[in-house]
């Protein structure tokens, strides 16, 4: 008997957890996830107009990336949102502001999307004189990228940046 009561309970608990996990994944985690990346996209015209503010901030409906990125964390939503508010403010040259959301924004696999935030997190780097850290991801960038249009550019640009350091050869190797 004591045996069956062990295997009852054990049942029991993994069919509460495996409940706890479905709830919290469909009832809740996905839901959220659909929300940022709907946000997301609704944003995408204020970046398109160059109005940067409203991106960030937002208006009427649309949050802004600031907040989607804070009230979403732990989504994918709330990751591009740190990307664009990070891309936001290095439009306007704040490139201190812009530096937190950049570093935030986790890259993924893709060889654009990602190569381009790390440029992006580059020239945030360059824009502080953070030089060292900007030619390494300028070559981060180059290396993610991997194709024949944005790659040349992440490596000129740390070439730039060597040259402004009196480091000609490193520069020429790039």
């Amino acid at each position: 008997m004591s045996n069956k009561k062990k295997i009852i309970t054990v049942f029991t608990a993994v069919v509460v957890v495996v409940g706890v996990f479905l709830g919290y994944t469909y009832g809740y985690q996905q839901p959220r996830e659909e929300k940022a990346q709907t946000l997301c996209t609704d944003g995408m015209q204020y970046v398109q107009n160059s109005d940067f503010e409203t991106a960030l901030n937002g208006e009427g409906t649309f949050p802004g990336y600031i907040k989607i990125a804070k009230e979403y964390s732990g989504t994918d939503g709330a990751n591009i949102a740190n990307l664009y508010a990070g891309i936001c403010y290095a439009q306007q040259n704040k490139y201190q502001e812009a530096l937190p959301y950049l570093e935030a924004y986790t890259p993924g696999d893709d060889q654009s999307i990602s190569a381009m935030a790390l440029f992006a997190l580059a020239q945030c780097y360059a824009g502080v004189n953070n030089i060292d850290e900007a030619i390494e991801t300028f070559q981060e960038a180059a290396e993610q990228a991997d194709n024949a249009a944005l790659s040349p550019m992440c490596l000129l640009e740390a070439g730039k940046l060597l040259e402004s350091q009196d480091k000609e050869a490193e520069a020429l190797k790039l």
